[in-house]
């Protein structure tokens, strides 16, 4: 033994890498027979696998520009995580957008701004500003809801995203005094610190699954009477990612944790369909909502993404001449979001949040029911300009996701489908939930928020309005043709917004069923 020691431990080093090398091209060319560079490019075949895996990366930090990258460049990146830090969000020496550009917009300031008073709510909390609309108001619910921000975090699955990730979320909706939807994944420990929650299912029935996999009526009277700070409840009816697609939960993925919290059984792979077997139709989809109003007392809502028109033109109508139906509509934008699809879903089914929001208002204005939901819009809005656009196109709140994920530290890796995500966001690894800091990242979701809501206030003011439910479709331009003609969105899109009911912010202020620290 010593002699066969001796005489490896005399080989050079270099002959070492010599001898590696050798053995690797052998495999390469007699042993593997997966890819074909690597057989007639030994060796050095491996390269093109490192690089294109670190192509990414590569293209994100050296080569793209500020203004390039998908779904968010470089500057919507920093001016996240500046105003998340509380950091200088500024930029100098004018924009490096090009403002000629087809769908660029423009907010028509006023000649002479709002004129914000000594004792107004602003004065006194620059970042206050509450939904000026209500949800279950109309359809006089037992228990109905004003957000107390018009900005909130969408629906994001604990499963999808590690607990430490969730609760960092939802502490931060607290301090924020916004509200913190659930996703599908049901209603968790770490959704329960205190921020306001809406509860969101599926096709799973995920949190309120009976024992044959459909709703369970009990589960969801004790979920909400167990958990006071539910204040609302959405049923999804597809979500911009993967409209018309289920899903399905490996087995290997169900920790007796899930599966207390989902309702399913540990290590059972568990289905979630396309559709719902609560409801088939419109009109059991609208019996379903009543339903779950009148148990438990509290506004209930829907999310989807938009395509075909038919069967919201039916819920319309039932609407209309029934008077009842949802509370509030989610409208989510088809260009995806943190829900892992297909490219061929992701990129071509459903429509983007600004062509279907429009389809969809258009339809409930024409049977004057607009004024009966809070609209909730969910597509890239987390910024305070796109904010504005929205409002001046009839939208009462925004949802965000991504944007959320990048205030606690998302790099925009992209793989939150292979549970490696480097920032322990979207991922269930211990070691790299490790990296969260809940303490640290739930004060930078909460200063992202009031950080855009001082701003969005700001641009308001600026457009001489007190709040962003008075913007209207000709306070907003946008380019639709070459560098020399734009137009206002009443005319791009063939509508005017309808005025929201509204007298001041003291009033939003003073309302009994505003949430966050505001609750009674």
């Amino acid at each position: 033994m010593s002699i066969v020691l001796e005489f490896l431990g005399s080989i050079s080093w270099w002959l070492w890498v010599i001898i590696v090398l050798a053995i690797i091209a052998i495999r390469d060319i007699f042993f593997q027979s997966k890819h074909t560079i690597s057989h007639n490019f030994p060796v050095v075949g491996h390269l093109r696998y490192w690089l294109e895996s670190i192509g990414p990366e590569m293209r994100q930090y050296f080569v793209a520009n500020n203004r390039e990258e998908l779904p968010f460049n470089r500057i919507e990146r920093s001016w996240i995580y500046a105003s998340a830090k509380n950091e200088n969000n500024y930029e100098g020496f004018g924009t490096d957008r090009d403002i000629y550009a087809h769908q660029h917009i423009f907010i028509n300031n006023a000649m002479m701004p709002y004129n914000v008073k000594e004792d107004h709510p602003n004065k006194l909390d620059k970042s206050f500003l509450p939904c000026a609309k209500v949800m279950g108001s109309y359809n006089k619910r037992k228990r109905p809801f004003r957000p107390a921000s018009i900005i909130n975090v969408s629906a994001m699955s604990f499963g999808s995203l590690s607990a430490k990730a969730i609760e960092s979320l939802n502490k931060g909706v607290k301090i924020a005094d916004a509200y913190h939807n659930t996703g599908e994944g049901g209603l968790s420990p770490y959704h329960s610190h205190g921020g306001d929650v809406i509860f969101h299912f599926g096709t799973g029935y995920f949190g309120v699954r009976a024992e044959d996999g459909g709703f369970s009526m009990e589960k969801m009277i004790k979920l909400v009477e167990d958990n006071p700070f539910i204040r609302a409840i959405e049923v999804k009816l597809s979500q911009g990612a993967k409209p018309g697609k289920g899903g399905v939960l490996p087995g290997a993925k169900i920790t007796k944790e899930i599966a207390d919290i989902r309702g399913v059984e540990v290590g059972k792979t568990v289905l979630s369909p396309p559709n719902h077997k609560a409801f088939s139709n419109v009109p059991e989809l609208v019996d379903f909502i009543d339903a779950i109003a009148e148990a438990t007392g509290l506004p209930v809502g829907v999310k989807a993404a938009i395509g075909k028109l038919d069967q919201w033109e039916e819920i319309a109508q039932i609407m209309k001449t029934e008077n009842r139906g949802p509370d509030f509509i989610t409208v989510d934008g088809g260009e995806g979001g943190t829900g892992a699809a297909p490219p061929s879903f992701a990129d071509h089914v459903s429509l983007p949040w600004i062509y279907g929001f429009s389809d969809i208002y258009k339809l409930f204005q024409k049977h004057k029911i607009e004024d009966r939901v809070v609209f909730i819009g969910s597509g890239k809005l987390g910024f305070p300009a796109k904010a504005a656009m929205a409002f001046a196109m009839g939208v009462d709140c925004i949802n965000v996701a991504r944007e959320a994920m990048m205030s606690i530290g998302c790099i925009q890796a992209q793989v939150c489908h292979t549970n490696r995500c480097p920032s322990g966001i979207a991922t269930q690894s211990k070691w790299l939930q490790n990296g969260i800091n809940i303490p640290l990242k739930s004060v930078r979701l909460a200063q992202y928020f009031k950080t855009f809501k001082k701003e969005f206030i700001e641009i308001t003011h600026a457009a001489g309005y007190e709040h962003p439910c008075q913007f209207t479709m000709t306070d907003v331009d946008m380019n639709v043709d070459d560098h020399n003609l734009s137009k206002e969105f009443n005319n791009t899109f063939g509508y005017d917004k309808t005025s929201v009911d509204f007298n001041s912010m003291q009033d939003l202020k003073d309302c009994v069923y505003l949430g966050g620290k505001y609750k009674a």
